[in-house]
This record gives structure tokens, C-alpha cells and sequence, in this order.
């Protein structure tokens, strides 16, 4: 009796990226093919190789293991491929894949034609893989196209940034939406940074990691890169734009968290003047550090514990070699004491307080009055700025010289760009984003006891409120304490209306008030806390 000695075969089947892998059952379909016509043939399928990667390059995770295999196999093997073009799609990498399996001791076959050794037979299999490396490129170009043409409608055809996700559009397709609450931390994230709340990029990036939603990388760390890629992602502003299609910045169909304006700002800072780097040697220990100056040498102070007698104690001191006051501790409960007294010094009262408020509705009802003024004087500035454009078109035509040609084009990058800027502020003209209570309410709590920040006990909230009343550094001096400060706008509009407070009761009174506070402004939050831009 005789056994029937069946031949070995190995099927190959391939996808052209992951996405096919997940959506459809195209590597599951090719197999099924593949045992089909294995059994027709009388074939014994042992193994099968599969790939999710591009038919027009050979370096294939999937294809090495099949080669590798037909290398340590006795004998030779028949492969099975669904079709040619599973093999490649570049005719190139099908003559590298046909040559590579045929000398590792392979036969290539196909259920859907035959490998025959004729002359024939090699036209057809040449003209197949050019025409397998043609429909790649056709597909691949007509993607690229369809992927440009929705972006310059507005939409981002790339991978969704951090707090955002693609859900199906109106129209068709997909387009962007907020993820919450990661879009309202970013958000807090870039008014931080553009309202001055954050010095730089390092406080940035110690708020993201901070907060126990924020992605970090194993070490529980949030790089950089990333904090910089939040920073200078237009999308975050409702806007996109992609250079290397050539395509400039335009407003895009989903909801920004920031405005263009912002973003700009956020830009500025960025590109401008050095700052020194924020410290890492901050910490709820010493909230002062840094802040608080020597009143000998002007420097600001260290902070650091020491050991005594019954535990350890903290100081702050003055290291300036120079200094008279080098090495001499104050002990911190005296420094921070005298913050609050200072503090408390500039707690406005009661009725003052009732006054400010009233001023501030004042000025928040007559600015509501003048929004139509406010929208024809912004159309008259972009009709400016459209002027400005068509002019440096004009010269574009005319210039010859590469290098001019160049500084024109970007400038009209600039004024398209104000131009936005302008548009948006048109759309946005007299409809506030809250309310007069839902906007000042937790500011005039600020201002009417500026110490509750401090008592919260959290080390970003104690920082928050030396930037919101001194505009500069704290001078303190060893022997007789705070020196007198620099306060901020506020405060020193709400002096302003203590010394004028008999001329409110004359109607006439009220614009020497208004122009205390100057332009009034809804600026960024700082948690509940929102900033009051008054220049």
C-alpha cells in the first residue's frame, strides 16, 4: 500500500497598510483563496506569511519570513499568491520578489493565471506588473488630491491632535471635534501661556504635568516637543494650514478652543526677545523663591531648609557674593507674614469694591453700545488691508529679482493673515462669550480679597496672584521688611476711584473714572479666575 505524498505550499497574502487589516478581511480572503486552490491542486498548505505594507517596496517583514523559510526548507516549495499584484505593485520589486523566491527554492503559483517559462508568457507577466505599478501610483495621486482639495475646504485629513477626534461630518467625511476635558486643558494651557500666566514653555509644560489627565511618556514626563507642538498648532485656533501642499493659512470647518488673535500672541512670545528659563527650584515650599528680591542688592532671594534644634526650619537668604546680607537667613514665616500684611494692606473695602463693580457695568454697557461703530471701523481696516494686498500683488508681477519676489510673497502671507485676524474679530463684534456676572463676578471676588489665592495652598495659585497684583519683584529688607511696591492696573484703578469716590456723585464724574480703567478687555481665565485686561 502506497501513501499519497502530497507537495508543500505556503501561502503569501498581503495588504497595502494596517487600516485594511482592521477595516476589511482582505488577508483573510486571500488565505481562504489560497487553501481553496491548494486543495484543488493537491497541495499541502503548511504555512502562511502575511503583510500590511506597501506592494512597492520589497522590505517587507512578512516577505523576509517567507524567504528565510523557503531558505531552511528542503526541497522545493510552492508559493501561492492571490494575485500578481499581491506580490508587488512596481514592477521593479516583481521581478526582485520573482527572482528571490525561485533562487531561496520556491515556485511561484497563482489560482488566477499560470507562470509559464515561454516568451509569451513573460510579455503578459511584464505587462501585468507595469500595469500593478501604475494603478499604485494613479491611487496614490488621487488620494493625495482628494486629501488637498477637502483641506483647502477646511477640513484636516492627518491624525486628530491631542484633544480632538474625527466623527462623521454633515456633509460627508469626517472632521474634527473637541474631546473633553483634554480640549479644556490645552485650552487653559495656551491663555496661560499667551496671558503671561505662564513665563514660558517650562511652566507649560509643568501644568501639563500636573494634570493627571495629560498624556506622559513612562517616566511620567511630558516632552518638549510636545508642549512646543501644542503651542504652534493652528487647529487649537480653528485654523489650518499645510506648507508643504502649499497651502496657507485658512479657517477650518471645527471648533478652535483660542482665537487667531491669541494664537498670534502665543506666536509673538515664541519668536520674541530671549527669556530666562523658568526655575526648576520652585516649589510649595518656597512660593517666593525668585520672586522675592534682596532690598541690599536687588537680587532675588534663595530659599532653603535647615536643621536646628527640635526639627528643620525654612529660610529664605540672599547668596550675592557682593552683598551685605549674603548668607543671613530670615526665617520664612516672617517673609510670607509680611506678604500678607502687604497683601491685606491693598484689600479694598466693602463699599469700594460696590463702586469698582459699578464702574466696570458702566464701561461693559457703554462698550455693548458702540459695537456697531466698533464693526464698520473694522471693515474700513480690512478693506485697508485688502488694499495693501492687491498693491504687493502688483509689485509681485512687475519684480524680477527672486529675492524681492520672495519678501513680497510674504508679506502678503502677513497682511492675509491680519486680514483673518480682522475677519474674525467682525464675526465675533458684540456677541460676548458670557454674561457682565458670569465675566467679572469671580474677578471682583479677586480684587475685593486677593489673599483667598494665596490660602488655597496650591503652589500655581500662590504664583497666580503675585503676577495678578506686583508688576514686578518684591524687595524685602532685612531690618524694616517689604519695600513699596509696583501694583498692578487694577489695583491702582481701584486707588483711583477711592480718591475720586465724592465725584461719582455728579454724573460728570463717571469719565475721569472710565479713563482710570482705559480700554476694558475679557481676557484668558486662570482657572476660575479670569484675567481683566485693562490698558
Amino acid at each position: 500500500m502506497t501513501r499519497d505524498i502530497r507537495q508543500r505550499a505556503v501561502i503569501y497574502c498581503r495588504v497595502s497598510d494596517a487600516k485594511q487589516k482592521i477595516r476589511g478581511d482582505g488577508l483573510g480572503s486571500q488565505e481562504t483563496i489560497g487553501r481553496e486552490y491548494a486543495d484543488r491542486m493537491g497541495y499541502e498548505v503548511v504555512k502562511v506569511f502575511r503583510d500590511d505594507f506597501t506592494g512597492k517596496s520589497a522590505n517587507r517583514a512578512g516577505m523576509k519570513e517567507l524567504l528565510a523559510f523557503l531558505k531552511g526548507s528542503k526541497g522545493q516549495t510552492i508559493v501561492i499568491v492571490d494575485d500578481l499584484n499581491r506580490l508587488a505593485r512596481s514592477l521593479r520589486t516583481h521581478y526582485a520578489i520573482r527572482d528571490a523566491i525561485a533562487t531561496a527554492g520556491g515556485k511561484l503559483v497563482s489560482p488566477k493565471r499560470e507562470f509559464a517559462d515561454d516568451p509569451d508568457d513573460d510579455l503578459l507577466e511584464i505587462i501585468e506588473a507595469a500595469f500593478a505599478g501604475e494603478h499604485r501610483r494613479k491611487n496614490a495621486e488621487q488620494t493625495l488630491n482628494r486629501m488637498r482639495g477637502r483641506a483647502m475646504n477646511g477640513y484636516w485629513v492627518f491624525q486628530a491632535p491631542l484633544g480632538y477626534r474625527y466623527e462623521k461630518a454633515a456633509g460627508g467625511g469626517k472632521a474634527l471635534v473637541r474631546v473633553e476635558p483634554m480640549a479644556s486643558i490645552i485650552k487653559e494651557g495656551l491663555e496661560g501661556y499667551a496671558s503671561g500666566r505662564f513665563d514660558s514653555q517650562a511652566e507649560v509644560k509643568r501644568f501639563f504635568e500636573s494634570n493627571p489627565l495629560f498624556p506622559k511618556d513612562r517616566r511620567g514626563l511630558v516632552s518638549n516637543e510636545r508642549v512646543h507642538q501644542v503651542l504652534t498648532q493652528p487647529l487649537y485656533a480653528g485654523y489650518l494650514e499645510v506648507p508643504r501642499w502649499k497651502l496657507a493659512l485658512r479657517e477650518a470647518r471645527h471648533e478652535g478652543l483660542i482665537s487667531l488673535e491669541t494664537f498670534d500672541l502665543i506666536q509673538d512670545r515664541l519668536t520674541g526677545k530671549a527669556r530666562a528659563p523658568s526655575r526648576k527650584d520652585i516649589n510649595a515650599d518656597f512660593p517666593l523663591r525668585g520672586f522675592v528680591a534682596c532690598g541690599d542688592c536687588n537680587h532675588p532671594m534663595t530659599a532653603t531648609w535647615a536643621k536646628g534644634v527640635g526639627g528643620r526650619y525654612a529660610y529664605y537668604m540672599c547668596r550675592q557674593h557682593e552683598c551685605s546680607s549674603k548668607g543671613k537667613s530670615i526665617a520664612r514665616a516672617k517673609v510670607e507674614g509680611g506678604l500678607e500684611s502687604l497683601i491685606r494692606s491693598l484689600t479694598p473695602s466693602r463699599e469700594l469694591v460696590h463702586l469698582a463693580s459699578t464702574v466696570f457695568r458702566n464701561l461693559w454697557d457703554r462698550r455693548a453700545k458702540e459695537t456697531k461703530e466698533q464693526r464698520a471701523a473694522l471693515k474700513l481696516e480690512t478693506v485697508a488691508v485688502e488694499k495693501k494686498i492687491g498693491q504687493f500683488l502688483d509689485r509681485i508681477v512687475e519684480a524680477e529679482n527672486p529675492t524681492v519676489v520672495s519678501a513680497y510673497e510674504n508679506k502678503v502671507g502677513e497682511l492675509e493673515r491680519e486680514k483673518l485676524i480682522l475677519a474674525e474679530k467682525i464675526t465675533k463684534c458684540g456677541t460676548p462669550a458670557r454674561d457682565y456676572d458670569d465675566v467679572f463676578q469671580t474677578s471682583m471676588a479677586f480684587l475685593a480679597n486677593p489673599w483667598n489665592l494665596w490660602e488655597t495652598g496650591e503652589l500655581e495659585d500662590r504664583r497666580a496672584m503675585l503676577k495678578l497684583v506686583f508688576t514686578g519683584h518684591l524687595t524685602y529688607d532685612r531690618k524694616t521688611g517689604f519695600q513699596t511696591p509696583e501694583i498692578s492696573l487694577p489695583f491702582k484703578a481701584l486707588e483711583e476711584i477711592s480718591g475720586s469716590k465724592k465725584e461719582m456723585v455728579h454724573p460728570r464724574g463717571f469719565e475721569p473714572l472710565a479713563s482710570a480703567f482705559g480700554e476694558l478687555k475679557q481676557g484668558p481665565r486662570h482657572g476660575s479666575l479670569i484675567y481683566l485686561d485693562l490698558r
